[in-house]
């Protein structure tokens, strides 16, 4: 029964020493306002062109990965066709190597991911 009380008694403690140390830190730690500087009407513009040109390019990428699944997907459908009519190994490895040719010259064509312009 003893060390129940102490327990509870050493568990109260620490409660109560992590509340005073957090208000206390909340009290001794205030947080400046976030001030916005206004921006120019050259900066401004400068940004919203950034911007456009941002969403520009990845419309673009957007465009070559579709256009990309669908070489890969042609891609693939000529490989299972040629490996069906395969009668020999090599020509299967022929086939396996023409389909990774192509899917590697589809992924060729996928520009980068942009990066997004950041607020001056």
């Amino acid at each position: 029964m003893n060390k129940i009380i102490k327990s509870g008694a050493v568990i109260a403690a620490a409660v109560a020493l992590s509340l005073t140390g957090a208000t206390g830190s909340f009290a001794a730690d205030p947080t400046p306002g976030v001030t916005k500087v206004a921006l120019t009407p050259e900066q401004k513009a400068a940004f919203e062109a950034a911007k456009a040109q941002f969403h520009a390019s990845r419309d673009a990428r957007q465009a070559a990965i579709a256009t990309a699944k669908a070489a890969i997907a042609t891609a693939k459908a000529n490989f299972d066709a040629a490996k069906a009519a395969a009668t020999t190994k090599e020509a299967r490895q022929a086939a396996r190597a023409a389909m990774k040719a192509a899917v590697d010259a589809a992924k060729a064509t996928v520009p980068a991911k942009p990066t997004k312009p950041v607020r001056p």
